[in-house]
């Protein structure tokens, strides 16, 4: 009798040791594209920080020069010419970098939600 309840006992755990390599290797997999696409985001992210600070460089300098100048017919032109595009694109890309953090966090989220998952499964079902 006792050897029929330690072979069940061994089916089980052998069987609950397969369903969480399925998940933890489920999950995993789940995680690793993710974090690919977290990847990408981070990619673009730092593109895009790096055109802002163009812009941002391109729109105090215009302002500046445009402080600086008495010329009414020059600070229209340069207003026309450079200043309003730049604020354009230098407010645009602000938005853009700041849709790009709120990807990132929703992502990083999605990881740690699958860590805390595989935490918890590792704590309940010891190997």
């Amino acid at each position: 009798m006792k050897v029929t309840v330690d072979f069940i006992r061994a089916g089980a755990t052998m069987e609950d040791t397969m369903v969480k390599s399925y998940l933890q290797k489920s999950l995993e997999e789940w995680k690793d594209d993710i974090s690919s696409v977290l990847i990408e985001i981070d990619k673009e992210y730092e593109e895009v920080a790096q055109e802002l600070k163009v812009y941002s460089y391109k729109y105090g300098i215009t302002k500046q020069v445009i402080q600086s100048t008495v010329n009414e017919e020059i600070i229209e032109s340069i207003r026309q010419r450079y200043h309003k595009p730049f604020e354009e694109s230098y407010n645009q890309l602000k938005e853009y970098i700041k849709d790009l953090e709120e990807k990132q966090r929703v992502f990083h989220m999605f990881v740690q939600k699958i860590d805390e998952v595989n935490r918890k499964e590792s704590a309940k079902n010891p190997i």
